[in-house]
């Protein structure tokens, strides 16, 4: 899983590698019309995460269960059918949303341009990720691994050709930096669940049979769960995007720090990630069994591993910073010599929250284990907009830390999620969250 989610973030990072090959304008409008998509792209994640609780209880319950776990893997993807079709709308009028956001009328056009070729992507990827969470609630995450790095040469080479005209294919430019994209997603989608179809652990599941049967129970359980986890995603995003907008407040040598240093905690966090994701499925086939000693140990270890790995990563940060940030910025130029400063505090200040960092994304899969995603839906929008934002706004202009005031905030905000995650996952048999 963590393997997996390190393959997805060199898929995404490699369009915008080609697309500096075209200048910074072309690297600027990817970029906006990058993060609207993702913001659609991670609310409809959160979305089919839900499949990987509903399945690993399902299991716990009835270890060789076929039936309903082929029913939730349909509802789910019957549910990002209804999510796809109005996000599409919305991205077709990418140019429009950033022209009203006040981006500078070239860029909005040219981030339009790819994201007709991009939006396409939303279908077969969201697609691709239910087929995974369906894999990885069966215990056997690999294939899904296996996918992904086939897919990272052909988006590259894909992009390569359509974006500039190579191996016979006309210069589509930004339009092709997109289409590449949903090319390769459809790739990741066709390319499991061809694994699936053929692989005899998985066919037994029969997912492609009675695809159109209806259970609308089934679909409202997908909704009931995937919507929190979604919102909760959507705050999580939110905030470091307002962070960005927030130290363009500052200055440019803040907006560049801030930038690369926030590529290389995302970079980090892909690790506790995965721990959350294998933790809401060893939680949750314990939760289906109703094995209150399995939910403890499948929780607790989880959070041990998690932490454990954020002290090896606070220190890499803490000793390591200017080695980090020149695989970003050309550490000789002087003119880098003040983001690069910046960039290296800010690391310092990351150092010090990937304990919590860590314990928040492994305590949001293990509560998830238990089906409990509402309560922490409101904890993510206290901790990150008022506590995180709160915090970082008061000590960035008020008290005058500027950017590391920000990150501060940011740290707080993790914090103040992860303990009272962490806080609610000890009183789960008190709260009533582990069935009797």
């Amino acid at each position: 899983m963590i393997a997996g989610n390190i393959a997805w973030s060199a898929i995404a990072a490699s369009d915008l590698l080609l697309l500096g090959r075209r200048g910074a304008e072309s690297v600027a409008a990817g970029a906006l019309a990058i993060n609207l998509f993702h913001a659609l792209l991670i609310f409809g994640m959160g979305l089919v995460t839900a499949a990987s609780p509903l399945i690993a209880s399902e299991r716990g319950r009835r270890r060789h269960s076929v039936r309903d776990v082929r029913r939730t893997v349909h509802q789910t993807l019957r549910a990002v059918v209804f999510f796809v079709l109005p996000a599409w709308a919305i991205l077709w009028e990418c140019e429009t949303i950033l022209l009203a956001m006040g981006q500078q009328p070239d860029l909005a056009h040219e981030a339009g341009q790819l994201m007709r070729g991009l939006q396409w992507a939303l279908l077969p990827f969201l697609c691709f990720t239910t087929l995974r969470n369906f894999i990885a609630a069966l215990e056997r995450p690999i294939w899904g691994l296996v996918v992904m790095l086939a897919a990272i040469p052909l988006n590259v080479l894909m992009g390569w050709a359509l974006i500039f005209g190579h191996l016979g294919f006309p210069a589509l430019g930004l339009f092709g930096a997109g289409l590449a994209s949903s090319l390769s997603s459809s790739f990741l989608f066709l390319g499991l669940l061809t694994v699936i179809l053929v692989d005899r652990r998985f066919r037994r599941y029969s997912l492609m049979g009675r695809f159109w049967t209806r259970d609308r129970e089934r679909h409202r359980q997908v909704w009931a769960l995937g919507l929190p986890i979604a919102i909760t995603l959507g705050f999580e995003t939110t905030v470091f995007n307002a962070s960005a907008f927030l130290m363009g407040l500052i200055n440019r040598d803040s907006l560049a720090a801030h930038a690369v240093a926030i590529q290389i905690a995302a970079l980090v966090f892909m690790v506790p990630m995965g721990i959350g994701q294998a933790a809401t499925v060893r939680v949750g086939i314990a939760f289906g069994r109703k094995d209150r000693a399995g939910i403890g140990r499948a929780g607790w270890l989880a959070l041990m591993i998690g932490t454990g790995f954020a002290f090896c990563s606070g220190a890499l940060l803490i000793l390591m910073p200017h080695t980090l940030v020149s695989a970003f910025l050309d550490l000789s130029d002087p003119g880098n010599a003040r983001t690069i400063s910046l960039a290296v505090s800010f690391l310092a200040v990351a150092a010090l929250f990937q304990l919590v960092d860590a314990a928040q994304a492994v305590g949001a899969g293990v509560l998830r284990g238990l089906q409990d995603t509402k309560v922490p839906m409101i904890f993510a929008l206290i901790g990150y907009w008022v506590v995180g934002i709160g915090v970082g706004t008061l000590l960035a202009f008020p008290f005058g830390m500027e950017g590391v005031g920000i990150w501060f905030g940011l740290a707080s905000g993790l914090g103040a999620v992860a303990v009272l995650l962490i806080i609610r996952w000890s009183l789960r048999e008190r709260l009533g969250l582990v069935p009797a």
